[in-house]
């Protein structure tokens, strides 16, 4: 009886962030943190918080789906993640070579038009998985239904670092103009790309940081950040839901400060012109009639009301 109490209020719960949710973003990124505190909490190898973690994936994909989301970029790997024990990198290499492999092969990916692709320095992976990487960017090329990012190897700061190099060498070789360098050259230097910029940054596990993930993506988009507790393989439909009513809080209060702007600009320059409008109108004033005299100056009070509605 209170198993079935809780799945009805989470349900009746779900329901109701799903309505203050409204369209919601379309590419949202996750930094997929705790599988191996929550391995550790359930006394199991940290290998096992891996495999619970893609299951998790698994439903965050469902959710993207049924919400109407339609690019999604995982914080696999990162490069700081070589610094691991080398029996947890192999375990994980095996987790995410087998899983590009049947994700490739999935019904629902070519179904739903899926296209996977890698962004990071794939080049530093063991040859297996980059091989795995390979194939499931080949099986998926064509598609353009949904995007599903897997960064591996990933390092924002790396990222940048490598872009302006690039940009660096193009200028001395004279393949490039300082001046003409702008947002495009940066784009196209750097890792294999998103196709959007990032909407919504989502974290699990309880830390309140970006990790450097994404920066010319996401920071450059003012990408709204939703940092929730619940570690990986315990990110439910719920939390999710939270992360986009985040992101639609925070567009919602730019959208109405960029309104607030608006209007108080259209109120400066009217305020300016009617101040000039008014020292004409005392000139004019001096050479008119007692009538026309009050014909401006009723004018003149019916501009000024208008500017104060």
């Amino acid at each position: 009886m209170l198993q079935w109490a809780r799945r009805r209020f989470a349900s009746a719960y779900e329901q109701m962030l799903r309505r203050e949710v409204g369209n919601g973003p379309d590419h949202v990124a996750i930094i997929q943190d705790g599988n191996r505190r929550y391995a550790r909490k359930s006394g199991d190898d940290v290998s096992e918080g891996h495999r619970e973690g893609v299951k998790t994936t698994e439903q965050v994909l469902n959710w993207c789906d049924e919400l109407g989301v339609e690019e999604l970029t995982l914080y696999t790997f990162s490069t700081e993640n070589f610094d691991r024990p080398e029996d947890q990198l192999e375990a994980l290499f095996d987790l995410i070579e087998s899983k590009l492999y049947e994700f490739a092969d999935a019904d629902r990916v070519h179904d739903g038009e899926v296209r996977i692709s890698a962004i990071g320095e794939v080049e530093l992976l063991p040859d297996r998985l980059q091989e795995a990487v390979e194939y499931a960017e080949d099986r998926t090329r064509e598609y353009d239904g949904f995007r599903l990012n897997i960064a591996l190897a990933y390092g924002g700061r790396a990222e940048l670092l490598g872009a302006a190099r690039d940009v660096c060498r193009a200028v001395e070789r004279g393949d490039l103009s300082p001046e003409d360098i702008g947002v495009e050259e940066i784009d196209r230097r750097l890792y294999r790309q998103p196709a959007r910029d990032v909407d919504l940054i989502i974290r699990t596990g309880g830390d309140e940081r970006t990790s450097n993930f994404l920066p010319w993506h996401a920071n450059g988009n003012e990408a709204a950040v939703y940092f929730c507790a619940p570690y990986w393989p315990e990110f439910s439909k719920a939390d999710f839901l939270r992360g986009l009513r985040t992101y639609e809080s925070r567009e919602k209060s730019w959208q109405r400060t960029r309104s607030e702007r608006a209007v108080a600009l259209v109120r400066a320059v009217a305020e300016t012109e009617l101040a000039e409008a008014r020292t004409v109108a005392g000139r004019l004033r001096e050479q008119l009639s007692s009538t026309g005299a009050q014909q401006v100056t009723a004018e003149l009070e019916r501009q000024g009301e208008e500017i104060a509605d």
